[in-house]
């Protein structure tokens, strides 16, 4: 069978260096003992090192022509090829209910979708690794006070410790994406709840984020104002000159529980 074609509208860029594949395929024996989920195996470069390791195996595909692909190359894979869109998936059915490792060469166009959708699953998925582009990996490992801390930086780390393991140049991919990719690995915190309304968490990181170089005073009144609550004493303290990127996640617990006190 012909190899598979890159799909432009499904953000495709196949690996192509094998001792690439194989170090991100490696990133996995962090969490020892579990079944593994690769999402987006294309032409199974990472899947042949994968499927050696001696564990549960299913990989994940949405172009029809690399599912063909993978069912005429890995025939000892065919329970496991499963063609369906990640993001619309029901994961805890995967693994009949059993934790496992999320890995993957990710698309690039959806590569922030698949880590919100880790988040939902984070009972489940203990361990994540996998390539992304190096400026989401770095947003991803990004620390208080740096210019690449964002709205994916805060929701990931509140239950994930983040490593940026290494880059990876535009050279190894067939097309080769303008961008530099980066690996990945994400280990799930101790964290099992952030002590305030998760809901309200995520809503105050996202307002806060939607104008960086405003100050927190300023992003929030808008929310305020949705919540019908009046914040303007609370806005005085000048805890709230800040910018967003400058707080942590504790930080964010501690502003979100104040937000929510205005509403009780």
């Amino acid at each position: 069978m012909q190899k598979v074609r890159p799909k432009k509208f499904l953000g495709q860029h196949f690996l192509t260096d094998l001792s690439v594949a194989r170090r991100i395929a490696d990133t996995v024996d962090a969490c020892p003992d579990l079944p593994v989920l690769e999402v987006g195996p294309g032409m199974g470069v990472m899947t042949q090192f994968l499927a050696r390791k001696s564990r549960p195996l299913k990989v994940v595909e949405i172009d029809f022509e690399s599912v063909r692909y993978l069912r005429d190359h890995f025939p000892q894979l065919e329970e496991g090829i499963i063609e369906d869109d990640f993001l619309t998936m029901r994961l805890e059915h995967t693994f009949s209910g059993q934790s496992f490792v999320l890995t993957g060469n990710y698309p690039y166009n959806i590569s922030s979708q698949i880590f919100f959708k880790m988040l939902d699953y984070r009972h489940l998925i203990p361990c994540c690794t996998g390539m992304i582009q190096k400026e989401v990996a770095e947003r991803l490992a990004a620390q208080p006070g740096t210019k690449a801390r964002g709205i994916l930086s805060v929701l990931v780390q509140a239950w994930y410790d983040v490593e940026y393991l290494f880059t990876v140049e535009p050279g190894v991919f067939n097309p080769p994406p303008k961008v530099r990719s980066a690996v990945i690995r994400l280990t799930r915190n101790e964290v099992q709840n952030l002590d305030c309304d998760e809901r309200l968490f995520r809503r105050v990181v996202k307002t806060t984020f939607n104008q960086r170089r405003k100050t927190l005073r300023n992003n929030l009144r808008p929310l305020l104002t949705e919540l019908g609550v009046d914040g303007s004493e609370m806005l005085q303290d000048p805890f709230f000159n800040q910018r967003p990127e400058q707080l942590s996640v504790q930080d964010f617990v501690n502003l979100t529980k104040r937000v929510n006190g205005l509403t009780s």
